[in-house]
């Protein structure tokens, strides 16, 4: 700190005159805080608003169509004969039971559910039932026969006849099903299918293995 020529310490500001007369006013201004009642009110709100969006939230979820799930409950092999002469012929009946379950809080109208049969990524044959409903909530059962009787091979006769030397032919079913849900007058199309890959022995006439995922 320097000090002047006379010795005195300089001050940062003029002291104010002995003889002044004019009245000095000194003005002191304390921290602005807003009153409490509005942050409550702020809270509240945001409160409010956190609710109503979860609140909002839950019913789309809960009242959004999603698609009917399927399942193949049960697969019977009626009978398989593969017959040689005059022609490479196949015989072939399966019958399937179907599930249909409605997750949604409304009731599903399906058009048709089928139920179809290949060989090596060649459909065989296609069989389809009536159209139906499904409760909310609920499932349906639908039961389907499909009879493949005289089919003649022609694309994959070799394979055909080293799977029968074998004793196990590998079939491919698929199971779809359309419809439509309603909400609030406004139709959702709705669709689910579920492939199976199955093996069936020749011998003994019945389904060896039997292997089924969604799509």
């Amino acid at each position: 700190m320097s000090c002047s020529k006379d010795g005195s310490i300089p001050v940062p500001y003029s002291p104010i005159p002995a003889n002044a007369t004019a009245p000095q006013n000194v003005v002191v201004l304390s921290l602005y805080r807003p009153p409490l009642y509005r942050h409550r009110r702020l809270l509240r709100l945001c409160a409010l608003y956190s609710v109503a969006f979860l609140l909002l939230s839950a019913v789309v979820f809960l009242l959004f169509p999603s698609d009917p799930s399927l399942q193949l409950v049960r697969l019977k092999l009626n009978g398989v004969n593969v017959r040689l002469l005059p022609a490479v012929v196949l015989d072939l009946s399966f019958s399937a039971s179907v599930r249909v379950r409605n997750k949604n809080f409304f009731s599903l109208d399906y058009n048709y559910l089928g139920v179809s049969v290949g060989y090596r990524g060649r459909r065989l044959g296609f069989v389809s039932s009536d159209g139906g409903r499904v409760s909310a909530r609920g499932s349906s059962y639908v039961n389907a026969t499909l009879d493949l009787n005289g089919l003649q091979i022609i694309h994959d006769v070799f394979f055909l006849l080293e799977d029968l030397r074998k004793g196990i032919i590998p079939f491919d079913t698929e199971t779809e099903v359309e419809g439509s849900m309603g909400l609030f007058f406004i139709k959702f199309p709705i669709k689910a299918t579920v492939s199976c890959e199955v093996l069936v022995d020749t011998n003994s006439q019945t389904i060896e293995h039997q292997d089924c995922y969604p799509e």
